[in-house]
């Protein structure tokens, strides 16, 4: 399996916070439809009512998840992005509109609760979730979702949620197909039973690169809303120890069945997400080299070192700017003068002498956030190019703080 970071008679958590302000019920109509449902009933709505639900992430997923439990009547909705708009989301991100673009993804994200359901309350924490918030914030909540599109969150979102006891919903979502499961601790299995370890860095293929059909993002957004009130209300089975997954080019779904591994050591603390999925090398020592001197090659550079470094150089100086990222993704932004090479053929590439790049010159690869760009730097090294750097963010940092003009994606 690819990995993507009986019936139940009672709720597995309590709904019932005293915070929460919208009973589900001011409206009888409006959920008529869902209170006629056998085993469902007017206290299902009002524990809905009374419910706080965290999304993670108000993207692919988030725009899919976020609708549905604002239409199902969710007293609280809280939703954590620091992202903004772009117009490449338009297609899959059903919450904004391209009036949305360049603005916030959760301001954007908490007008279309307004405008859809007026009794929801959205909590907006315009930031990106890590170590140092999650604990604090899964507090304040009954059910957290997770919708982010990369391992460190996921793996974070886990343990924060074993750490705290609040039920996880998660999903992700690659190209034509997705999954979906449910993490409840203690003593149930969770996403790291079932992922121990994280897979290499570029190794699975990010929406950004490979695409991603939206109406996956719909199918497997729907799932997450599904679970979340299930759990909310005690309805149905949850997905526990149990992952479903869709695959849109056959219309198929398929159930895989795991446990909790009994010798795995206990989740206490958090951990540095990024280091532990290998986005970002250990350090040499616990010293802070950047506050000291040293002889020691940067192979970092950010946009705006990269732009003085290009209009200082005498002509033929400039270092050679290697892009891998993939073709079609060269045709919406490029810097000029950059030699294409998609990283999945750079190793190849490389080792047959098929490129015109000499190990002996200064180079500097970028992709589009700077993640293929560390591997590919990597690859730089093990042929020689020992003064090879890769651009801090990537093309995206360019576009957001040297050149506005270039289109982002």
């Amino acid at each position: 399996m690819q990995q993507f970071p009986g019936t139940h008679p009672e709720s597995p958590v309590s709904p019932a916070s005293p915070t929460a302000t919208n009973s589900g019920a001011a409206d009888g109509y409006r959920y008529a439809r869902q209170v006629s449902l056998p085993g469902f009933g007017i206290e299902s709505q009002q524990a809905l009512g009374r419910a706080r639900v965290l999304v993670i992430g108000a993207g692919g997923l988030g725009s899919s998840v976020i609708p549905a439990l604002a239409a199902a009547g969710i007293g609280t909705i809280g939703i954590i992005d620091d992202d903004f708009v772009e117009t490449s989301n338009l297609h899959r991100q059903y919450l904004h509109s391209p009036a949305d673009v360049g603005r916030s993804k959760v301001d954007s994200a908490a007008d279309s609760v307004a405008a859809l359901n007026p009794e929801v309350t959205v909590v907006a924490h315009p930031e990106r979730l890590d170590a140092s918030n999650a604990l604090q914030l899964f507090a304040h909540y009954d059910v957290v979702i997770d919708g982010s599109d990369n391992f460190p969150t996921r793996y974070l979102a886990n343990d924060a949620a074993a750490i705290t006891g609040i039920p996880l919903v998660w999903g992700a979502v690659s190209q034509y197909a997705g999954q979906a499961g449910v993490c409840f601790a203690p003593g149930a299995p969770n996403y790291r039973d079932l992922f121990p370890t994280p897979p290499p860095p570029g190794s699975v293929v990010s929406c950004a690169v490979g695409g991603v059909l939206p109406t996956v993002c719909a199918v497997i957004g729907s799932i997450l809303a599904t679970e979340t009130i299930k759990l909310l209300t005690g309805v149905g089975t949850p997905l526990l120890g149990r992952v479903t997954t869709f695959d849109a080019l056959t219309g198929a779904f398929r159930e895989l069945r795991y446990e909790a591994d009994p010798t795995a050591a206990p989740i206490t603390a958090l951990v540095d997400y990024d280091l532990f999925c290998g986005i970002r090398a250990p350090e040499s020592s616990g010293v802070d080299r950047q506050s000291e001197p040293t002889d020691e090659p940067r192979h970092t550079v950010s946009a705006g070192e990269l732009m003085s470094e290009l209009d200082a150089a005498p002509e033929g100086t400039a270092p050679v700017l290697l892009d891998v990222r993939e073709t079609w993704e060269v045709a919406i932004a490029a810097l000029p003068g950059a030699v294409v090479y998609p990283l999945g053929t750079l190793d190849v590439a490389l080792e047959r002498g098929l490129t015109d790049l000499d190990p002996a010159e200064p180079v500097v690869v970028y992709c589009h956030h700077g993640v293929r760009s560390e591997t590919a730097l990597q690859i730089l090294f093990d042929h020689g190019f020992t003064a090879a750097r890769h651009l801090d963010g990537g093309i995206d940092a360019w576009s957001r703080t040297v050149d506005p003009a270039l289109p982002r994606y």
